[in-house]
C-alpha cells in the first residue's frame, strides 16, 4: 500500500474461507481458481498487474498462465512446486508431507496457545512475529465449543500434498511467454538455488533470483526483502 500498490490475496478450495472441494485437490483445480478470481476482478491482461505466488500459489500461477496465455503481464514465483520430467509423476499419500499433515494437531484452546505451540518448532518457527500472527488470525476458526481449528483440514492438506507432483507445469513452463521471475532461498530444503535455476532456463523469459538466507518460507521469514524484490521486477518490467 505504500508503495502506491493495489493487493489482491485469495483462499484457494480448501483454505481460509473457501469451501472445501468436492472433486478433490488436484492442482489443475489451484488453476481453475486463480483464473476465476482474476475474471471476477476483472484483472485479466492488465499491464500493471503483478501476479506473486509462493509454493503451491507459485505453481497455480503458472499452470494458469500456460492454459490461458497472456492472462498475466508478469509473474514472480517464489518456489513453485514441480519436478523436471517428461511427463508428471503420480500422486501418492505416501510421502512425508502428508504423513505429516495427517498427525499435526489442528485444535488450541485459544489463538494464544496455537501462536506458542507453532513459534516453538519447525517449520513455522522461521516466520516473522507479525506473519505468523496473520497465519492464525486468517487461518483458525473459532468452533462452537469455544475452541479454534484449522481451516485447512489435516485431511485436505495430505490430499494437496499428495497431489504436489502430479501436474503439468513443468512441462508446460515453454509456454509461460510473460516476464517470470523464479525466486528461491539460499538455504531452502524445497526449491533450492539449482533447480529454481533449471526452471526459470526452462520459461521464454526467466529469472532467478537468489534470496540470501532464507528458506522455503522466504516469503514470511523476511516479507521486506520480497516485497522489495516484487517492486524492483515491476519497474523493471513496466
Amino acid at each position: 500500500v505504500q508503495a502506491g500498490r493495489h493487493v489482491f490475496s485469495l483462499d484457494f478450495r480448501g483454505h481460509g474461507d473457501s469451501d472445501r472441494s468436492p472433486t478433490g485437490y488436484h492442482w489443475e483445480g489451484f488453476a481453475d481458481d486463480v483464473l476465476a478470481v482474476i475474471d471476477d476482478l476483472g484483472l485479466a491482461h492488465e499491464p500493471t498487474l503483478l501476479a506473486a505466488g509462493h509454493s503451491k500459489g507459485a505453481a497455480a500461477l503458472l499452470l494458469a498462465e500456460a492454459r490461458v496465455p497472456d492472462t498475466f503481464a508478469r509473474l514472480w514465483c517464489y518456489e513453485p512446486i514441480m519436478v523436471p520430467g517428461k511427463e508428471p509423476l503420480e500422486p501418492s499419500l505416501d510421502n512425508p508431507l502428508s504423513a505429516g499433515a495427517l498427525k499435526r494437531r489442528f485444535v488450541w484452546d485459544s489463538p494464544d496457545e496455537a501462536f506458542a505451540a507453532f513459534s516453538a518448532k519447525p517449520p513455522l518457527n522461521a516466520l516473522t512475529p507479525d506473519a505468523l500472527h496473520a497465519y492464525i488470525e486468517y487461518g483458525l476458526r473459532a468452533r462452537v465449543d469455544g475452541r479454534y481449528e484449522l481451516k485447512c483440514l489435516p485431511e485436505d492438506e495430505a490430499a494437496m500434498f499428495s497431489m504436489g507432483l502430479a501436474h503439468s507445469a513443468y512441462q508446460r513452463l515453454d509456454e509461460v511467454h510473460c516476464p517470470t521471475v523464479i525466486a528461491c532461498g539460499e538455504h531452502s530444503n524445497a526449491i533450492g538455488p539449482a533447480l529454481a535455476e533449471q526452471l526459470a532456463a526452462q520459461l521464454p523469459d526467466g529469472r532467478l533470483e537468489v534470496m540470501p538466507g532464507l528458506g522455503h518460507f522466504g516469503p514470511l521469514e523476511d516479507p521486506d526483502a520480497i516485497v522489495a524484490s516484487m517492486l524492483w521486477f515491476a519497474a523493471a518490467t513496466a
